[in-house]
């Protein structure tokens, strides 16, 4: 047992190295000596995950991208909806505001016709009331002047007679008096 272990080199002293040493040669992938097993296995390896891609994965895959797609073209639906009937509301609250508007305004215009009547009666019932009271002061006024004309005919007589008396000393006669105060009077 010595010897197989010094000097010469047994089968045991060789796959002794191999086993803790690796392979003989280089890389697996890298042999030449493997390239026909390693392409074969490459190959089902492929076909098998071909089918299961295609038989499995894809479907799923697709399934989801389709439901993706169908949930994007409802929620674009949905807001295409959503947004007709807001420009309907729109639409509808801006013919709601122009009546308003016109209503407001029509009921502005009629408070300010009624206000403008009621203004223009008060205005028409005073006019009417100053014309009356200035046609019962011009009465007045037409009166107190007669009697003021009456009045002054009297005392410029008593005045044109006194006068005549302090100046001459003599008592003029009423009835002469009475003519030159009338024709002073007219002229």
């Amino acid at each position: 047992m010595a010897e197989s272990h010094g000097g010469a080199k047994g089968p045991a002293a060789g796959a002794h190295t191999e086993a803790e040493g690796g392979h003989g040669g280089g890389f697996p992938p890298f042999e030449s000596s493997t390239y026909a097993s390693q392409l074969v296995s490459l190959a089902i390896f492929f076909v098998v995950l071909y089918v299961i891609v295609s038989k499995l994965a894809l479907p799923k895959v697709g399934g989801a991208i389709e439901a993706r797609q169908n949930k994007i073209e409802g929620d674009l639906t949905e807001a295409q909806t959503l947004r007709d009937q807001s420009d309907a509301a729109l639409k509808a609250y801006e013919g709601e505001l122009a009546s308003a508007r016109s209503r407001a305004q029509a009921i502005g215009n009629e408070s300010r016709d009624k206000a403008n009547a009621q203004t223009d009666a008060e205005r028409k019932t005073l006019e009417e009331q100053l014309a009356a009271k200035l046609a019962e002061a011009e009465k007045t006024i037409a009166a107190t002047r007669a009697t003021a004309m009456s009045n002054v005919r009297g005392i410029a007589a008593d005045a044109a007679g006194s006068i005549v008396q302090q100046l001459t000393g003599v008592v003029p006669d009423a009835t002469s008096v009475s003519a030159a105060v009338d024709a002073s009077l007219k002229g």
